[in-house]
């Protein structure tokens, strides 16, 4: 057994008897029967009765020493037609919850087993604030109803919408349903059900001495970026209250991935968050690469960690450029994309793309590091520090700018977490968890960086937290240059994409086996994972379920920008409609990664 095997396995084994563990004291609090559930990712995972769900999740976040405060990600799996299920019980729908705990740096899962075509569960909004919108898109996506939530209205699809996306009887292709078309009519209906009534949302139209005013910011307005409309209930300039409203974007990446093989889903990943590019690749090669025992070698982790934090740069450097100009500075984002067009031509010589390359490969990158990849490397690490105290003179240093953001949009450590709020969001109201140094992965283990930490929670942390960051990606990248180990750019498996090549005229067997992956693509073994990753804008994650086909039979995307936008209302009332510009401009995100 070689060092790295022999480590790999005392890893695991310590992971095994932390799960055991965990779930040991869960039971002592617990008074119920729960089922043990063996997955690829080695996550605790356990099965509750419906009836004791939220009685569980309780004792999971308040009653459990070091509890797993945050709703990570709730979704659902349509069990029906699914082969390999042993040692699961019955279920027609499974409603998956899962939780983190920062204290203990660790994940469980929780599953219950719905029976029937239209299912019901208890809602937990009473348990976790953000358990809303996870609720609301499950309903969206799968017609499951939880009972006792304030409110089920569609989130996802159009209200006018019939059937739910995600279950497997619903249409996956355009091809399975008659050509879309719309007469007058039904133009009318749709116009009509898109107007913001207030009193579905429990708001009223007069207080005792005014009426209020209703205004829909959005969803084509230049500083929501994207197409996202927030219905604002306003007294004079004053924020009352907000409903933010997606899905304008949603185009269906989740039920993509139940037809397409393992690796043609590749690009999709890259239109997810679509300014990190490859670093969108990388959860979901990791977890695909979990459940077939694929190992990468170190050169692979070091060149994904290298082309990630270049992603991570090219996403700030957006964010720092559009942050500036939407509180009213219109220099920086010029001076700033100059610095950025020069690393996109860096990537473009490595990867032959520049915003979506999608490079990364099940079991490796798709080519090695090209003949004198390092030289325009080194020079934009020579050119960069000086360039970042340029944009924090510029820009942080700006007597305006910090009228308009500090004090504006402040949330502390707990309520963040209650939200589900992740990334530089979470680091800027005081909190050092970053996944990179406490849940490592990739070989982020082997680097010396430092994670930067605010202390307001407020708009002027949650950009200075970015340009700190870019910073240390310049020192992650350097290492990586100076530190590049040699090594295969592929791992020799029988499961990799595309496979490996080296014999396929000379030997008929592994000619077949290149042809059947090369066409159908590898099956992966039946079995599920999740391996989340500290993204450009926090945490990231493919939730993934095989069945041991060549596709997946459920692809579940946890994204941070979904988690962060649902608490907009928390921290825009009692604001000014121009504070509201500054706090979307804070948040950093993209409504693909909303969407999806």
């Amino acid at each position: 057994m070689s060092i790295a095997a022999a480590q790999t396995e005392h890893v695991e084994g310590n992971d095994q008897v932390i799960s055991e563990a965990l779930i040991s004291e869960v039971k002592q609090l617990f008074p119920h029967e729960l089922g043990i559930q063996a997955t690829a990712d080695g996550m605790p995972t356990l099965w509750v009765d419906k009836a004791h769900i939220k009685e569980l999740l309780k004792v999971c976040k308040h009653d459990l020493k070091a509890g797993f405060a945050m709703l990570y990600d709730l979704t659902a799996i349509d069990e029906r037609v699914r082969a390999h299920r042993e040692g699961q019980p019955a279920s027609d729908f499974t409603v998956v919850y899962q939780l983190l705990s920062f204290q203990r740096n660790a994940f469980i899962r929780i599953k219950v087993a719905l029976i029937g075509e239209m299912p019901s569960i208890d809602s937990v909004c009473s348990v976790w604030e953000n358990a809303n919108w996870y609720e609301r898109e499950c309903h969206d996506m799968f017609g499951i109803d939880f009972d006792g939530h304030p409110n089920l209205y569609p989130l996802m699809m159009p209200p006018t919408w019939k059937g739910h996306p995600l279950r497997k009887e619903h249409p996956a292709r355009a091809t399975e349903m008659e050509p879309f078309s719309i007469n007058d009519e039904m133009q009318d209906e749709e116009q009509e059900a898109l107007r913001f009534v207030p009193e579905e949302w429990g708001m009223k139209r007069s207080g005792e001495n005014t009426d209020f005013m209703f205004l829909n910011m959005g969803p084509n307005h230049p500083s929501v970026h994207g197409v996202f409309r927030i219905a604002l209930q306003l007294y004079g300039e004053e924020i009352v209250d907000a409903v933010p409203d997606i899905g304008y974007h949603h185009r269906g990446a989740e039920k993509m991935g139940e037809r397409q093989a393992w690796h043609t889903y590749m690009p999709y990943t890259d239109r997810i968050d679509y300014l990190g590019g490859v670093m969108n690749n990388l959860p979901y090669c990791m977890t695909v690469e979990k459940m077939a025992g694929i190992e990468v070698s170190d050169r692979v982790n070091t060149i994904r960690v290298m082309m990630s934090e270049c992603f991570r740069l090219q996403s700030h450097f957006l964010f720092f450029g559009t942050f500036a100009q939407d509180v009213g500075q219109m220099s920086p984002i010029f001076y700033i994309f100059t610095d950025r067009e020069m690393l996109f031509g860096i990537i473009e010589s490595i990867t032959g793309g520049r915003m979506h390359p999608s490079w990364f490969r099940i079991g490796g990158v798709a080519q090695d590091l090209p003949k004198g990849w390092d030289i325009k490397m080194r020079e934009f690490l020579a050119r960069m520090p000086k360039q970042l105290d340029k944009y924090q003179k510029m820009v942080m240093n700006n007597r305006m700018l910090k009228q308009r953001t500090v004090g504006v949009g402040v949330y502390n450590t707990a309520e963040a977490i209650e939200w589900g709020v992740t990334g530089g969001g979470l680091r800027a109201t005081g909190s050092d968890w970053d996944m990179r140094k406490q849940m490592p992965y990739s070989g982020y283990e082997n680097f010396d960086f430092e994670i930067p930490v605010g202390s307001n929670g407020d708009c002027y942390d949650r950009a200075m937290i970015r340009l700190e960051e870019m910073r240390q990606s310049l020192r992650i990248i350097q290492q990586c240059v100076d530190n590049m180990p040699e090594g295969p750019y592929k791992t020799d498996h029988s499961l990799t994409s595309p496979p490996v090549k080296d014999k396929t005229m000379t030997d008929i067997e592994t000619l077949i086996h290149h042809f059947v992956h090369s066409t159908w693509g590898p099956a992966i073994p039946a079995g599920e994972a999740c391996l989340p990753i500290e993204a450009t804008k926090g945490l990231n994650s493919y939730y993934l379920v095989s069945d041991g086909s060549t596709n997946s039979y459920r692809t579940r995307i946890r994204t941070p920008s979904f988690a962060h936008l649902q608490q907009i209302p928390a921290i825009s009332r009692g604001m000014m409609v121009a504070d509201l510009i500054a706090i979307i401009a804070s948040i950093d995100f993209v409504m693909a990664d909303v969407d999806r």
